[in-house]
């Protein structure tokens, strides 16, 4: 890994242990909820073994899991298409990538998840384009985002939803989705705690 991509990665990482130890005051709609290292380093080598070249994230914060991903993407000369609503988050990952000097790699798309998902399911170029994508969005919408993106992505490829586990306060939602998941005969599944837990997608024929 690349060194300017490697201290931004670290900054990150030390920015999310003083958040999480409550030491200071952030607003919760300014806090990274980022991923943890050991998911990056899965996203990163999963990606690396798939040898994916078009990737999609829903839930882009800072751009912490942006860069774990990009930085392997970079192999291909992969794309990575991220949705973000909060506009300073926005500022704060344009930073972070230009910083990691991984910006060309990435496109941010602002906006409601439900509401870009909808847009690109209807241009007939995202059928089947996907072959990674990562959702660590709101739980509350989670089918609804995994059903939009379900067609978008190709077959082999892989869907990774994050915090299947942890925090507490949202097993019931994840657990909706995992037996929503269970419903759908073209996928096959599994349920990793690395990190905050993560579900592992596989679209089959």
């Amino acid at each position: 890994m690349k060194n300017i991509i490697l201290n931004v990665l670290e900054e990150l990482e030390v920015q999310s242990s003083i958040e999480k130890s409550k030491k200071v005051n952030i607003l919760p709609e300014n806090r990274m909820l980022s991923i943890t290292k050991e998911t990056g380093e899965l996203l990163n080598m999963i990606l690396r073994l798939k040898k994916a070249k078009n990737m999609l994230e829903i839930g882009t914060s800072v751009g912490y899991s942006t860069i774990w991903c990009a930085e392997a993407i970079l192999e291909q000369s992969g794309k990575i298409i991220t949705v973000e609503k909060n506009p300073d988050k926005i500022k704060r990952a344009k930073r972070n990538f230009e910083k990691a000097e991984i910006q060309d790699t990435i496109q941010i798309k602002k906006g409601l998840a439900l509401g870009i998902l909808k847009k690109l399911s209807k241009q007939h170029k995202y059928r089947d384009f996907f072959d990674f994508v990562l959702i660590d969005a709101d739980k509350e919408n989670i089918i609804e985002y995994f059903d939009l993106i379900f067609p978008m992505v190709s077959f082999g490829g892989i869907i990774i939803t994050d915090n299947m586990l942890y925090p507490k306060k949202y097993r019931n939602s994840m657990k909706r989705f995992l037996e929503h998941l269970k419903t759908n005969p073209h996928i096959k599944t599994i349920t990793s705690d690395i990190g905050n837990g993560e579900e592992i997608t596989i679209k089959i024929k």
